[in-house]
């Protein structure tokens, strides 16, 4: 650990904490967001009002190549003192908004459900704060904002943000993930592996078809169908480690049209999720020769399109220790806690195939709050004031990153 562990939080201060001017902007910002879901690569309204603040606040914004998404720089680069990068993603999920608020979604079966709309925003803020001190010349190191599009479209737009030189200069990068678990105020850290790797499954089955008095003449796809949907991950249970966490869900399953009518064509999709990424390497052939018996045994044809997404976020020890000690310096440790390994899958992992980086759990859960929510749900929403947990956070690991000694 670094020399910051030894201290008491409370003897470390840090400019850049966020001022209430700011912090209401963000806050409307958010919204804004929020009433203006955008999907995956579509996210033009969303990077027009990121440039327009960021240059309002005379910075550079570039819009990356696709048209969505944009980095930009705070400070003056140096080649020899690579940059932290801030990472945050702008796309929306297309799941109606049910909630009965003021800034509930105005896109029909659009919503911000995943909570991207306050990792934008975070990443705003800090990136307005650091330009503060940067111009009072604060900022020991330059550091570079990434709002990244398509998150949630696999294989994730980080791998597209890569390609575009996104990452050229960086040496380290930091993000984090609302989690309704955790409270607002405190943010979950772990070290390795922190999400898991996901993978989209799509199954055909065929058949000749038939009446449903002569099952035996032709092939029940129905039946092979649920068979698929049941024997597939039992099979692959008992062919990998079971610590590996290997699982497949299925999200949709469709065949048929009448009740007498054995139909001819039966389609399932679903992911493909695991822990490690030896197994992630294996799963394709793994899953395609168990949907391959199951459905041989009951007479089907089956196609699998396998397509690959995201590996595991693998969380950097030095990087973590970083989100740790900044953490700490603002609010002390009482508000850092230890987080488990979830099946999720988060395209950050790509920017960790180059560079060392770590995510952080961000709660957004008001204390005392009792109720289950969940992400990916219609009626998912935030206690805003994690807002400026994460900006604190952000701000304070941009300053311990290059500081003297740490």
């Amino acid at each position: 650990m670094n020399q910051l562990t030894s201290r008491e939080p409370d003897s470390v201060t840090l400019p850049g904490k966020l001022s209430d001017t700011l912090r209401v902007e963000l806050i409307g910002f958010r919204r804004d967001v929020h009433m203006h879901p955008e999907l995956g690569n579509q996210e033009f309204r969303t990077t027009a009002a990121l440039k327009a603040r960021l240059e309002a606040a005379g910075l550079a914004p570039k819009v990356l190549p696709a048209g969505t998404g944009l980095i930009c720089d705070i400070g003056v680069p140096d080649h020899r003192r690579p940059m932290l990068a801030i990472r945050a993603d702008l796309d929306a999920l297309p799941i109606p908004d049910v909630k009965t608020v003021a800034y509930a979604s105005t896109v029909a079966n659009r919503a911000h459900a995943c909570g991207h709309d306050v990792h934008t925003t975070t990443v705003l803020g800090a990136g307005l704060v650091l330009a503060e001190l940067d111009r009072q010349g604060l900022l020991p190191n330059a550091v570079r904002l990434i709002f990244q599009p398509a998150e949630e479209v696999l294989p994730g737009g980080a791998a597209d943000a890569v390609a575009a030189g996104v990452l050229d200069g960086v040496g380290r990068i930091i993000a984090v993930h609302c989690d309704p678990r955790v409270d607002a105020g405190k943010i979950g850290l772990r070290s390795g592996p922190i999400t898991s790797a996901c993978d989209r499954l799509e199954v055909t089955l065929d058949g000749p078809g038939g009446h449903t008095a002569r099952p035996h003449l032709t092939t029940d796809l129905v039946t092979a169908a649920a068979r698929v949907a049941t024997d597939v991950p039992a099979v692959l249970a008992r062919r990998v480690d079971a610590r590996s966490g290997l699982s497949v869900t299925w999200g949709r399953i469709e065949s048929g049209h009448a009740p007498n009518v054995i139909p001819q064509h039966a389609e399932l999709s679903g992911t493909v999720r695991c822990l490690d990424l030896p197994t992630w390497r294996e799963a394709p052939d793994l899953v395609h020769a168990a949907i391959d018996e199951i459905a041989t045994l009951h007479r089907a044809k089956s196609t699998v399109n396998y397509v690959r997404g995201v590996p595991p976020v693998v969380n950097d020890a030095g990087v973590t220790e970083l989100l740790h000690d900044a953490m700490a310096a603002r609010r002390g440790t009482h508000a850092i806690e230890d987080t488990e390994q979830s099946l999720g899958g988060e395209d950050f992992s790509w920017y960790l195939e180059h560079v060392p980086g770590a995510m952080a759990r961000l709660g957004v859960r008001t204390p005392g709050d009792t109720r289950v929510r969940d992400l990916h749900a219609g009626d998912f929403d935030v206690d805003e004031r994690c807002i400026e947990t994460a900006v604190e956070l952000f701000t304070a690991a941009a300053l311990l990153d290059a500081a003297p000694g740490v």
